[in-house]
């Protein structure tokens, strides 16, 4: 048997999510999780904090300069009705698929500002896009002629911005998506050549508005970002010269990173905002009439959700204590350590009990019902002992979660959504 230590409770309150001073229970958007738990009616569950969201978008508006526009990547979490409540609150929002266009345009986004980015676009969907009246960043030459063909057909301008593949890289990031070789964008060096096609494709309804630059995502460094988007800025002008029109819309990218793991201190946003001054400065000059957009998933929602799960077995394994749950990576693929992380760490994680007050800490972990040693939430963590019943917290779950998770490996229930 393992032997359970007496201390103070491994969890302290965050400000995200504060505990309940009567009860010390934890609190998710107002709601002592248990009652949460049984207003959802079921676990497992994904639940959004409505506060939290329009917090992080306020805290941009202040750190950064006014007039640089705040576009929301929905591939971050394309819950309807948490796009629904962004789109009330930022300026735009980045799709990358036709359904996440559906979505975008149920939820009331003007389509004046919706941008649509991906490779591999098929050619239903361009045709839906130019109907749709957005903006398509297009990555490849293939999908010009395939857009005014839509325009010829319908009537209506294919709104068209050029995503590039700059020759850099965003230093630092958790994933890199420009320099060397990509599936994404088109190669900065032949971009003049794909404007020129403009050229060829003249009076047929290409409506040339820009260009979108995308480096990298999760980054902690402002240094870095600051870099990158001096380098995004720069590359842009010097393409802008070989575009057909005048540049109306310029999206830099994003890349601001949350923390997930100890030792990770929070993006500072100073310097990010004076570096973005100092551009919007130039561009008033350089590119006058257009407009600087930043793109961002991640840290717009990665913060405002947790993943909560039920406890169904505790067993002891040669020692080891692990709570298995019922969900795990089907439903958390991020948390599992398996979306991307080359060495994997626990997000923070912590047990509630259920109908007591836990003053014990142990060293558990936390797994789910799927028959694979991948399916693991929390390893070897100090938590508040944990028994049959009681509720696993996974926070930073607000993006890349439910939607990007194997939701039909094995046959186990589908989790659900709230936005509190």
């Amino acid at each position: 048997m393992t032997e359970t230590k007496k201390t103070a409770p491994a969890h302290e309150p965050t400000s995200q999510f504060p505990l309940d001073p009567a009860t010390g229970e934890l609190t998710v958007g107002g709601h002592r999780l248990s009652v949460l738990a049984a207003r959802v009616g079921q676990t497992p569950f994904y639940a959004y904090d409505r506060s939290l969201l329009k917090a992080r978008v306020q805290q941009l508006r202040a750190a950064l300069p006014a007039g640089i526009e705040l576009h929301y990547a929905m591939k971050a979490n394309p819950m309807p009705a948490l796009v629904q409540f962004m789109a009330g609150l930022v300026d735009g929002i980045d799709v990358a698929s036709a359904g996440e266009l559906q979505v975008a345009l149920n939820a009331g986004a003007d389509p004046h500002e919706v941008s649509f980015a991906g490779p591999g676009k098929r050619d239903i969907e361009l045709e839906q896009a130019v109907a749709a009246g957005v903006l398509v960043n297009v990555e490849t030459a293939r999908e010009l002629p395939v857009l005014a063909a839509a325009s010829q057909r319908l009537g209506l301008p294919a709104r068209v911005a050029i995503r590039v593949n700059p020759d850099f890289e965003l230093k630092g990031s958790g994933m890199r998506m420009s320099g060397g070789p990509k599936q994404f964008g088109i190669d900065a060096e032949t971009v003049p050549e794909v404007l020129a096609q403009f050229g060829t494709l003249a009076g047929q309804g290409l409506q040339f508005e820009g260009f979108h630059l995308f480096a990298g995502s999760q980054n902690l460094k402002p240094e870095a970002i600051c870099e990158a988007q001096q380098k995004s800025y720069a590359l842009a002008l010097r393409l802008a010269e070989s575009a057909p029109a005048p540049v109306k819309f310029l999206n830099l990218g994003g890349g601001f990173g949350i923390p997930y793991f100890p030792g990770e201190a929070r993006l500072d946003l100073a310097p990010i905002g004076a570096n973005l001054a100092a551009l919007q400065a130039r561009a008033r000059t350089d590119l006058p009439g257009a407009k600087l957009v930043i793109e961002l998933g991640r840290y717009f929602v990665g913060e405002a959700g947790v993943y909560v799960t039920r406890v169904v077995d505790r067993k002891v394994s040669r020692g080891q204590v692990f709570l298995v749950c019922d969900g795990g990576l089907n439903h958390h693929l991020s948390a599992s350590g398996n979306f991307g992380q080359v060495l994997r760490k626990n997000y923070p994680a912590v047990i509630v009990p259920q109908g007591r007050r836990e003053t014990a800490v142990e060293a558990a972990s936390v797994v789910g019902p799927l028959c694979t040693p991948l399916d693991l939430l929390a390893d070897r963590m100090d938590m508040p002992r944990g028994e049959i019943g009681d509720l696993a917290v996974v926070f930073q779950s607000g993006a890349y979660g439910r939607s990007a998770s194997p939701e039909g490996f094995l046959g186990h229930p589908a989790c659900v959504e709230v936005l509190v």
